[in-house]
C-alpha cells in the first residue's frame, strides 16, 4: 500500500522560503513520476512541480527559477525548496506519486504566506 506524508509547511513571510519533504513508503519509486500539487481555498488543484525517474522536471510557469524539485530514490523522499515565496504561494502542498497512470496523493501540509 502507498503512503505519501508531507512535512515542512508553515508560516513564512513573503520573500521567505521552506522546504517540503514527501516520504514515500510502499512505492515503486523506480518506475513513478513524483510531484508536487497544491490547492488553494476557492481553487482547483494544480500541479506546482514533477519529476521523473530519470530526474527530469518541469514546473508550473509560475514558479518556475523559484522552486526546486528534487528527489532521492534510496531514501524514497521528494523535496520542494521554494524561495521567494509570494502571497500567491498560499495553498496546501500534496506529494504525489503516478505509478504508470495510477495516482496516489498525501494528506497535504499548509504553507502559508503572509506578513
Amino acid at each position: 500500500q502507498v503512503q505519501l506524508v508531507e512535512s515542512g509547511g508553515g508560516l513564512v513571510q513573503p520573500g521567505g522560503s521552506l522546504r517540503l519533504s514527501c516520504a514515500a513508503s510502499g512505492s515503486i519509486f523506480s518506475i513513478s513520476t513524483m510531484g508536487w500539487y497544491r490547492q488553494a481555498p476557492g481553487k482547483q488543484r494544480e500541479p506546482v512541480a514533477v519529476i521523473t525517474n530519470r530526474g527530469m522536471t518541469n514546473y508550473v510557469d509560475s514558479v518556475r527559477g523559484r522552486f526546486t524539485i528534487s528527489r532521492d530514490s534510496a531514501k524514497k523522499m521528494v523535496y520542494l525548496q521554494m524561495n521567494n515565496l509570494k502571497s500567491d504561494d498560499t495553498a496546501v502542498y500534496y506529494c504525489n506519486e503516478n505509478r504508470l497512470g495510477t495516482y496516489y496523493w498525501g494528506q497535504g501540509t499548509q504553507v502559508t504566506v503572509s506578513s
